[in-house]
């Protein structure tokens, strides 16, 4: 009897130290996973979001085509196209008033814009010459 209930304990024992052994484990992998988390400040994320924005008004271009929507960080908007890019800001200029506004990357919160390149154009239109011959075809047939 004696040996059988060594024997459990030495059993209990090893389930304990592996336990403890797993727990460990996780609070460190936690911990670890934790401080990489935090280490952003609140400056780096507006860095890289002006970054963002930067690059996506650089990739939109200047011109009538360039049409933005832009929503300010202090909740007003702006609705029109890009007149002109700078290093650290951009110029809308609204469809109806004329009126040019400098926008300064950082205080952009959200910029909405579509511009259809060269390729996508010519993409266009060739679809649309094929669909109108294909249209005159079958009508020449009837």
């Amino acid at each position: 009897m004696k040996k059988v209930l060594s024997f459990i304990l030495q059993k209990e024992r090893i389930m304990f130290k592996k336990c403890l052994s797993f727990a460990l484990i996780v609070l460190l992998l936690n911990a670890v996973g934790v401080s990489s988390v935090y280490a952003d400040t609140k400056e780096e994320k507006e860095a890289r979001f002006t970054e963002r924005v930067r690059e996506n008004i650089n990739k939109l271009g200047t011109g009538t085509d360039a049409r933005v929507e832009v929503k300010l960080r202090n909740k007003t908007k702006l609705k029109g196209y890009i007149s002109q890019i700078n290093e650290n800001s951009f110029v809308v200029v609204e469809e109806n008033t004329k009126i040019s506004t400098e926008v300064p990357y950082s205080q952009a919160k959200q910029v909405k814009g579509n511009n259809l390149s060269n390729g996508a154009k010519l993409a266009i239109g060739i679809g649309l010459l094929v669909g109108f011959t294909v249209i005159l075809i079958i009508a020449g047939r009837s």
